[in-house]
């Protein structure tokens, strides 16, 4: 007892009040005694000030001491009171401590109270830390409870064999299972077999370095049988009696998961992407050069074949030149629509009807080991395309397939209108929404390795055998797509056949029709004066001996600065401008513009290798026309013919 006490002595006589101070001094009790010999005053006290203990006589004139505890414990339950008489009796001392009193002690014998006194107080004492500890226990409890059941996470206690000892009720919002369904099982069965290994190495990591915590991050099954990603982290406390466990805290990183994945997927589609498209752009520079020199080779060839001079070996020779030429041409177109940069007559096309003027040529090149489906759409699916192109599409996609099935199949074609949302994109990086003419084409051939899904897009990248293949049919394909504001979209399993998926937007209103009038094998001719701008010399001189076998008069310029000399100084009319799209200086779109403002009734061909957007992007589109090389004479002749007379 460090502080002094606050008794309180219900007592009619002070001579005892004096004996009691007295007592407690000698025991060396340090107490402030407040002295009370009547009702009013000791009720008066309780209301005014508190006592650590209270002594009360147990008769007093017009009071007694059991009315005093009867009125004490009404607002004191856990405070001492000690009854102090000089005749109670034992019924009497049993009635007090029934009533609530803490102890009795005798007058006459004294030397009992001051350790009464003490045990009382020291009694009341540890009752009162007591219910402290246990109201402070209590609310531990309840707050660790309200963290537990509310926490995203999962808190989970498993034995040293990794048997569940406890789960928090995280566990139900989080796995789908109830904490109850849980104990007693071992954790491990329900860890994904690719992880299995990882987590009780882990597991055993914990439980051999109790003062280390160790995480991990695994796969563990959900109730309703998928699998959730949790990121772990845990430390052992078997050595702690209270706890005997390993201490397990995991969390919910699925989503977090597949939006990586799913930013990891796209920033490979753009990396992709842009490969393909530095890979097209090299493409289209290389084709342009090659289109200037096969236009040379084609052209003399056949100027020599239509001369009628040679004979035999001579003529043989430059036949296979000219068919050299034609094949050369027919790559560098491929690689062209690979780029994007192929020159193409867009009209509005039902994707029905050109899949069914293809269909028995398909069959033929499919041969009768491969049973052809074709699945028309029940209305006209409209797009704006080129013809031939998109015939280039199907004939390459089809020729695909059947080196996917060398010992026969089955090959599906399939036409729809779908309308795709924005969250496609989440698939496929150049996906967009709208509504599309989707062109399905699917073999149940021996399907493409993973590893080469990535690729199959890029020119010259083949897994067919040296020799059976340029590598340059899907390459074509996705070129003539992009250039169609479509996309293609490839699912494939090995050994179990690829699906290609090209998507062409929809366009609305009638489509035109596929035949066109059959044209004459006469080259035409004229007499009109053409300037021809070309900085290529061999280019232009073939360009020059075309137009003059044909009775036109050829005004020659090397470049565009060249030609607006000859436009300045020349007096007679100037009917046609023919010029390079590409050359040093002025370009053929600026010459033409140049030119425009003096003489504004000339017309204009533009000759390119390949384009990255036609003559109508500058506002000249009445007047200009697009002529690619390489080209033939009668090609250059009836586009001139067509141009003079339009």
């Amino acid at each position: 007892m460090n502080e002094a006490l606050r008794i309180l002595h219900l007592e009619d006589e002070p001579d005892f009040s004096s004996l009691v101070r007295s007592l407690l001094e000698k025991e060396g009790v340090s107490a402030e005694l407040v002295l009370v010999s009547t009702r009013a005053e000791f009720e008066g006290a309780l209301e005014r000030e508190t006592f650590d203990i209270v002594l009360a006589d147990y008769l007093l004139p017009g009071y007694t001491g059991i009315d005093a505890l009867q009125f004490f414990r009404k607002q004191y339950r856990e405070t001492p009171f000690l009854l102090i008489s000089g005749t109670i009796g034992e019924e009497a001392a049993i009635e007090s401590l029934r009533a609530g009193a803490t102890d009795y002690v005798l007058k006459h014998w004294p030397d009992r109270l001051v350790p009464a006194l003490r045990r009382a107080v020291q009694e009341a004492t540890e009752r009162k830390q007591r219910r402290q500890a246990e109201t402070e226990l209590h609310r531990r409890e309840k707050y660790f409870r309200a963290l537990t059941e509310n926490a995203l996470d999962i808190l989970t206690i498993l034995t040293g064999e990794g048997v569940y000892l406890y789960n928090s009720p995280s566990l139900k919002r989080v796995l789908g299972y109830e904490p109850r369904e849980l104990a007693g099982h071992s954790a491990f069965p329900f860890v994904h077999p690719d992880d299995l290994k990882q987590a009780e190495d882990a597991f055993r990591q914990a439980i051999e370095n109790p003062d280390r915590t160790v995480q991990l991050e695994f796969r563990f099954r959900h109730q309703d049988g998928s699998w959730r990603y949790l990121e772990a982290i845990g430390q052992s406390h078997l050595g702690d009696p209270e706890i005997a466990g390993v201490v397990i805290n995991c969390r919910d990183v699925t989503d977090r998961k597949l939006a990586e994945r799913d930013l990891q997927d796209l920033e490979e589609q753009l990396r992709q992407s842009q490969k393909m498209e530095a890979v097209g752009r090299l493409a289209g520079g290389v084709a342009h050069d090659f289109n200037n020199i096969l236009t040379v080779i084609h052209g003399h060839a056949s100027l020599l074949l239509q001369n009628g001079s040679l004979t035999g070996r001579p003529a043989r020779s430059a036949q296979q030149i000219a068919e050299a030429a034609e094949r050369a041409t027919a790559l560098t177109r491929q690689l062209l629509a690979f780029s994007r940069r192929q020159v193409i007559q867009p009209r509005r096309l039902n994707l029905n009807e050109v899949v069914s003027d293809m269909s028995n040529m398909l069959g033929c090149i499919l041969g009768e080991d491969i049973a052809l489906q074709v699945n028309y759409f029940p209305k006209p699916a409209v797009i704006q395309a080129d013809a031939s192109m998109i015939e280039q599409v199907l004939l390459n996609l089809s020729v695909n397939a059947r080196d996917a099935m060398p010992q026969g199949g089955s090959l599906t074609l399939s036409i729809a209108v779908v309308e795709t949302q924005a969250n496609r994109r989440a698939a496929h990086s150049e996906a967009r929404a709208g509504k599309f003419v989707c062109l399905n084409v699917s073999d149940r051939g021996c399907g493409i390795a993973p590893q080469n899904l990535s690729r199959i897009f890029e020119p010259f990248f083949t897994t067919k055998e040296v020799g059976k293949g340029t590598g340059l049919g899907l390459a074509t394909v996705y070129g003539v797509v992009k250039q169609s504001g479509g996309y293609v979209w490839v699912n494939s399993e090995k050994g179990r056949g690829t699906t290609f998926q090209v998507y062409l937007p929809r366009v609305l209103q009638t489509a035109e029709p596929l035949s066109s009038p059959a044209a004459s094998n006469e080259a035409p001719s004229g007499s009109e004066t053409i300037l021809l701008a070309e900085d290529e010399k061999d280019v232009r001189e073939i360009a020059r001996e075309f137009l003059s076998l044909a009775g036109y008069k050829v005004l020659e310029a090397r470049d565009g600065a060249a030609a607006m000399e000859i436009v300045r100084g020349y007096q007679g009319p100037i009917h046609l401008l023919i010029t390079d799209m590409v050359m040093p200086k002025v370009g053929g779109r600026e010459l033409a513009a140049q030119i425009a403002e003096l003489r504004p009734e000339m017309k204009v061909i533009y000759m390119t290798g390949y384009t990255e957007r036609s003559a109508a992007s500058n506002g000249d589109s009445n007047k200009a026309v697009m002529l690619t090389k390489p080209f033939t004479r009668l090609a250059l002749a009836r586009t001139v013919s067509k141009v003079l007379k339009s």
